[in-house]
């Protein structure tokens, strides 16, 4: 997968919008103002592609058990967040985009009910 193709696919979520919160380099995916993904992008560009995503803590557990390319959340809460390794590591496609719908939903189950209407109404 390339950085367009995540980035496509992030963005075509519902009520997403991307920012660089913290610098030039690393793209932050929000759903109403929310993050439910991070990419340094100079990572990317140095081979070294990593996505960081909230999950579910037990479910975040048995991912970073069974794959390689799945571990605590670098520089994020480790017990809510993933950082998956992908391109060169047993992670698939596949189950990334898997991961980033579930990181999604996560989010948008935790927003108030206002935004949850917000969301909606887009």
């Amino acid at each position: 997968m390339n950085i367009e193709e995540l980035r496509d696919f992030c963005i075509s979520k519902k009520g997403v919008t991307e920012h660089f919160p913290f610098d030039n380099v690393t793209l932050v995916f929000k759903v109403m103002n929310k993050m439910f993904a991070l990419v340094g992008l100079h990572q990317w560009e140095n081979g070294d592609q990593k996505i960081n995503l909230k999950c579910n803590p037990e479910k975040a557990n048995e991912l970073r058990a069974d794959y390689e390319g799945i571990s605590a959340g670098f520089h994020m809460n480790k017990k809510h967040w993933n950082t998956i390794l992908m391109n060169n590591s047993d992670v698939s496609d596949q189950l990334v985009f898997q991961l980033i719908d579930h990181s999604y939903d996560l989010v948008v189950q935790g927003l108030t009910k206002k935004a949850k209407a917000e969301l909606e109404n887009l």
